[in-house]
């Protein structure tokens, strides 16, 4: 490679950029669906995430080997140079990072001039003052990469020991790059894109949120006070704002949504909270397992609420649940409270008389 004195060399920008935005679509690509798989229990979409970055490291492996390979294989210059300039730019080891400008003057090819960075022992700081002559090393066609060689050979060592090295005029070639902003802008360009394309391919498994375990969902009944939705393993009600499930009448209408047809449809589980029911239905309508969800004593529910509230010791409640459970025989009801001051449980039967108490 001809190197003009003074002259930076030349870099394959677009190549540079194509590569940043390309990463960028990857990386925000990977991370969508990854996320988004984890979320939605997509076992594609997780595996897309992990896939995607490890074909694209194995594609550009493959893809820059033939260039690695031939900068492995070209034999280093070695020649003298001089020390411009010299400063530390951070480091709180042994070794200090100092960025030099050199006057780098090979014996059979044109002189440049380089700004490098290299780390350099505290100790041996004063050798690499302004002024000095230095031995370097150099790929031919890559001189942005000039390398201080901090134990050069004796015949190299006597030469820098003797000779004087004139500086070398014009601009300074520099091995640290900076992509810029269009390169950073084109990286987020990316980024953004790879995520969008993740979020349309598969808009389906991410946002379809009323298929649940397989089942095919029944159409969702919405009302300006509340939405009922029906699949053939589940039920949720969610009431609106200002609506309450201790409300009168309002769980025994909401869990008469769920339930007419006719079918009798047992449960095996009903959670109950201030605005959101969910009922789990046995497989098939099954009555082997499970109990009637008809059954439920919804007026002692208020009441159950009301006392694990003020009776288990929980300072400032916030929340609370109701769960039913019917899969292991009897019916038990099971209300936790929980807040500021800790969660409390209380247990009742099938007919709202309490059990049992805990927490505080």
């Amino acid at each position: 490679m001809t190197i003009t004195a003074g002259a930076p060399p030349t870099r394959n920008a677009p190549a540079d950029l194509a590569r940043g935005f390309l990463t960028g679509g990857v990386i925000g690509a990977s991370l969508t669906a990854f996320i988004g798989g984890c979320v939605v229990g997509r076992v594609p979409l997780i595996v897309t995430g992990l896939v995607l970055p490890a074909v694209y490291g194995l594609l550009f492996l493959l893809a820059t080997l033939p260039r690695r390979a031939r900068e492995a294989a070209a034999v280093p210059r070695t020649a003298l140079a001089v020390i411009e300039s010299s400063k530390a730019v951070g480091g709180e080891t042994s070794d200090v990072p100092v960025r030099f400008e050199l006057s780098v003057v090979p014996d059979d090819a044109p002189a440049f001039r380089v700004e490098m960075r290299q780390d350099i022992n505290l100790v041996e700081l004063p050798a690499y003052r302004p002024g000095g002559v230095v031995v370097v090393q150099y790929p031919p066609d890559r001189p942005w990469q000039t390398r201080i060689v901090k134990r050069p050979t004796p015949e190299w060592e006597e030469r820098a020991a003797v000779a004087q090295v004139n500086s070398v005029p014009g601009p300074a070639m520099k091995s640290e790059t900076s992509a810029g902003c269009l390169g950073g802008l084109l990286t987020l360009l990316g980024l953004l894109l790879g995520a969008a394309a993740v979020l349309l391919l598969f808009r389906a498994d991410l946002f379809d949120s009323r298929e649940v375990d397989g089942g095919a969902a029944e159409p969702s009944v919405s009302s300006s006070s509340s939405t009922t939705t029906v699949t053939s393993t589940t039920g949720m009600v969610t009431l609106g704002a200002g609506q309450s499930m201790l409300d009168e009448g309002e769980l025994r209408k909401a869990v008469q949504s769920l339930t007419q047809g006719t079918d009798k449809r047992q449960a095996l589980t009903v959670v109950v909270q201030d605005r959101l029911l969910t009922v789990v239905f046995s497989p098939d309508g099954g009555k082997s397992a499970g109990f009637d969800p008809g059954s439920l004593p919804y007026d002692r529910v208020p009441g159950l609420v009301e006392e694990a509230r003020t009776t288990l010791g929980v300072d400032s409640p916030q929340n609370w649940q109701l769960t039913a459970n019917g899969v292991t025989g009897s019916l038990t009801l099971r209300v936790v409270v929980t807040g500021g001051g800790g969660t409390g449980m209380l247990e009742a039967d099938g007919q709202g008389r309490v059990l049992r108490r805990s927490g505080g």
